[in-house]
Formats: C-alpha cells, sequence, structure tokens
C-alpha cells in the first residue's frame, strides 16, 4: 500500500523562531488548534508548515493597532522560585493565544534579556540572589527605552519587614504574596483590550 507523504513540518523551536514567539506560546496555539499538529512515532511533536504560513498571513491582514496589541503584548516574568514562576507564565499564556510570556530565574539575565525580549509588562520578585528586585527595577527606569513598562513587584515580606527595606521600589505597583491569578486574569484581558491599548 503506498504511503501518503508527510507534510512539509517543523518543531516547536523552529515554529517559535518563525512566528518570534515564545515556544509556550506556539504551544498554545497548537492546543488551541489555530496551528496544525502531530507527534511522531519518535515522540517529537511536528508542526505544519502551511497553518504557520496561513497564521502569519492572517495575522499580516490584522489592522497595525490590532497586531500590536493581539501579537505583542509581552510579559516577563522574574522570580528564583520555580513553582511561583511556572504558575504566573502559565496564568499569562493560559489568558489570551496573543500573550507571548517569558519567564527568568534571575534579574541578571532578566536585565539581559530586557532589550531582545521589551516586553511591555513585568512580573518581579523582590527577594532574589545576586541582583534582587529594588536593583532591577532602578537598572530598569535607567533606560529610557522602557519609560512605558509597567512594572509589578511582589514579596512575602510582612508590611512592617517591607518597610524597614525602604518599600517597595519606587515606579512599581506592589502585590503581596499569595498572587490573586483571578485579578492577573482579569488586567491582562483588560491589557488586550483596544480601548486600553490605544
Amino acid at each position: 500500500m503506498a504511503s501518503h507523504p508527510t507534510p512539509a513540518c517543523c518543531g516547536t523551536s523552529k515554529a517559535a523562531e518563525l512566528l518570534q514567539l515564545s515556544v509556550g506560546t506556539v504551544q498554545s496555539l497548537v492546543d488551541k488548534n489555530i496551528l496544525k499538529a502531530w507527534v511522531t512515532e519518535g515522540g517529537h511533536r511536528r508542526i505544519s508548515l502551511e497553518s504557520i504560513r496561513n497564521y502569519q498571513v492572517q495575522q499580516q491582514k490584522l489592522p497595525a493597532l490590532e497586531r500590536l496589541i493581539n501579537d505583542r503584548l509581552r510579559v516577563m516574568v522574574v522570580d528564583d522560585d520555580d513553582v511561583t514562576r511556572h504558575m504566573l507564565q502559565d496564568t499569562c499564556l493560559a489568558v489570551h493565544a496573543h500573550i507571548d510570556c517569558s519567564a527568568l530565574d534571575s534579574a541578571i539575565e532578566a536585565l539581559l534579556q530586557l532589550p531582545l525580549f521589551k516586553p511591555h509588562i513585568l512580573f518581579l520578585d523582590l527577594l532574589m540572589p545576586q541582583v534582587d528586585g529594588w536593583e532591577m527595577v532602578r537598572q530598569v527606569k535607567l533606560k529610557e527605552d522602557f519609560s512605558h513598562l509597567q512594572i509589578f513587584t511582589y514579596s512575602a515580606l510582612t508590611p512592617d519587614e517591607l518597610q524597614k527595606r525602604g518599600g517597595p521600589p519606587q515606579g512599581s505597583s506592589f502585590m503581596t504574596k499569595p498572587l490573586d491569578l483571578g485579578w492577573l486574569k482579569g488586567y491582562l484581558l483588560g491589557m488586550m483590550s483596544p480601548q486600553t491599548r490605544a
């Protein structure tokens, strides 16, 4: 029996590179059946190049502002705690297919990635080794390109402990742990609104 030709395809990492999205966002597009994918006998995910091209064409047809709102809402999470970091990243990616979330475990790495990823929103743990959240906010504020970056800092410190350290960093909105994921989802959905981003 003649075998059917295998459709042109690529792996998840290559698809992320082609679409200029994170691997997590590409996986989310596959889960929503926006990108067509299958798993090989060896257990590797393959994504149809045709569906990638179709997605690119579809996005290019959108008005420029809508593309900016839908495609490029970029969120960066910086937290050395694996559980919190992954929880925030998963929550961001689950809110909307066009939210791209980069999750990093150190402020040093985040500062290096900042000019490459160019986030619109930053969620930052205050208590981290080497470079803490206060210092990262100071460094970000020195960069003119990120004057409109919305910064949210958070910590499990008590109010007294926080005040002893000088209070939350200036230029950031402070939240206490545990974080309210319901609020986060609502906030991100609000950020996807044209009225909010216009």
